[in-house]
């Protein structure tokens, strides 16, 4: 099979996406939301309304079939019409066990809401390389697949087939992973960061080869040449689009690995030493520290 850095990543990562709830309104209504540290999305599957921030950003409008993909923890409200009064959403779901919340009148606005459940450290690498608020609409040809899955997810909930949670869990997983295609593909002027590399004709070629062997003693004539750039060429645009130098990325990838491998199990540090391109325990374990700012041993009894 390809290598596929994304996957290995969002693996590496472990980002669940899971349902949050939903909200139907009517006539005229606004709801206030509080600001969250979670990465969240909305999903449009019936009706139109407006976003509006605590920021002063430009309000957007949001259409049957958007996204929009919450990384600024900022105050916020969805409303029908911008000079609406909002209600707290708290105040109005109050003590209910209901995933989905009603506001106003009626049903001719339904959305759907997700949030992705990360660590720590794993929610920070996805922050640094998404903007604040990312809105995908609808009517682009690489959003089909998102369309598709509002609807199933609406008739998941409609429907009352066995299997409906898991069914739910796996298409908000799957809806995620399209968000993150469908922002790779149409959002110009992505911050420098892994995202944007993975996204670059130049650059995507060289993270497979990483990915597919990171124990190996790669050099950067090698790697410039898979980017069929000059050294130095390769070396400068690579910063520019990633956001640090390949060596640094690849030394980085490798520690995240052995992070994941630390936190599963009782490996060896020499063995995983060894995996992962380094000749001594003491030059894997120099190599941690520097990245990960603990040692392996700290790491694991963490």
């Amino acid at each position: 099979m390809t290598v596929d850095p994304l996957s290995d990543l969002l693996q590496l990562l472990d980002a669940r996406a899971v349902v949050a709830g939903g909200l139907v309104g009517g006539g005229d209504w606004a709801v206030a939301f509080p600001g969250s540290d979670r990465i969240k999305f909305w999903g449009v599957v019936r009706g139109s309304c407006w976003h509006v921030s605590e920021d002063d950003t430009a309000p957007l409008q949001l259409v049957q079939g958007d996204v929009l993909l919450r990384i600024a923890p900022l105050r916020a409200r969805l409303c029908s019409a911008r000079d609406v009064p909002p209600v707290w959403l708290a105040d109005i779901r109050g003590d209910s066990s209901d995933a989905v919340t009603q506001v106003g009148l009626g049903d001719d606005f339904f959305m759907i809401g997700g949030m992705v459940e990360l660590g720590e450290e794993s929610e920070r690498l996805l922050r640094d390389v998404l903007r604040p608020f990312v809105h995908l609409r609808g009517d682009s040809a690489e959003a089909e697949p998102i369309r598709w899955l509002l609807g199933q997810l609406l008739h998941e909930r409609e429907g009352d087939r066995p299997g409906r949670s898991a069914a739910s869990a796996q298409l908000i997983q799957l809806m995620f992973v399209h968000i993150l295609r469908v922002y790779m593909a149409t959002t110009e002027g992505m911050p420098p960061g892994w995202l944007r590399a993975l996204n670059d004709p130049r650059l995507a070629p060289v993270l497979r080869l990483m990915h597919a062997d990171p124990s190996r003693a790669w050099t950067l004539n090698e790697l410039a040449a898979a980017a069929s750039m000059s050294r130095a060429a390769f070396a400068a645009y690579f910063n520019k689009v990633a956001g640090i130098a390949p060596m640094r990325y690849l030394t980085e990838w490798r520690m995240r690995l052995a992070q994941r491998t630390l936190a599963e199990g009782r490996v060896p540090l020499a063995k995983l030493a060894e995996s992962l391109g380094y000749a001594s325990e003491s030059a894997f374990s120099h190599a941690f520290k520097r990245v990960m700012g603990r040692s392996p041993t700290a790491r694991r009894r963490q």
